[in-house]
């Protein structure tokens, strides 16, 4: 084994899933509502490591979400990221007597 192989920590991947609610929600204030969701995007336990206490070494990446809704509940855009309506063209129809 090089020594460029025995500075690898190997990890086993884990499958993870939430056990309660993935999102908390805090009320602010002024009475904004901020959301917050986390996701485990990847988990692993080391193989061929351990802490120096000897238990397991994790390896654990996460993402956040965070909405915030505003107390009147409203937002604005931009007329030019509004995509105008379409009208559905009625069928013309021939009658034959």
């Amino acid at each position: 084994m090089s020594e460029e192989e025995r500075d690898l920590i190997e990890f086993k991947w884990l499958d993870s899933k939430p056990i309660g609610s993935d999102t908390v929600v805090f009320r602010l204030e002024d009475g904004a509502t901020v959301k917050i969701k986390v996701d485990v995007d990847k988990a692993g336990v080391a193989v061929n490591y351990t802490n120096p206490d000897g238990s397991p070494h994790y390896h654990v990446n996460t993402s956040l979400k965070v909405t915030v809704i505003p107390p009147k509940r409203r937002y604005y855009l931009p007329r030019s990221q509004v995509a105008p309506a379409i009208v559905p063209k009625k069928k013309r129809r021939d009658i034959v007597v």
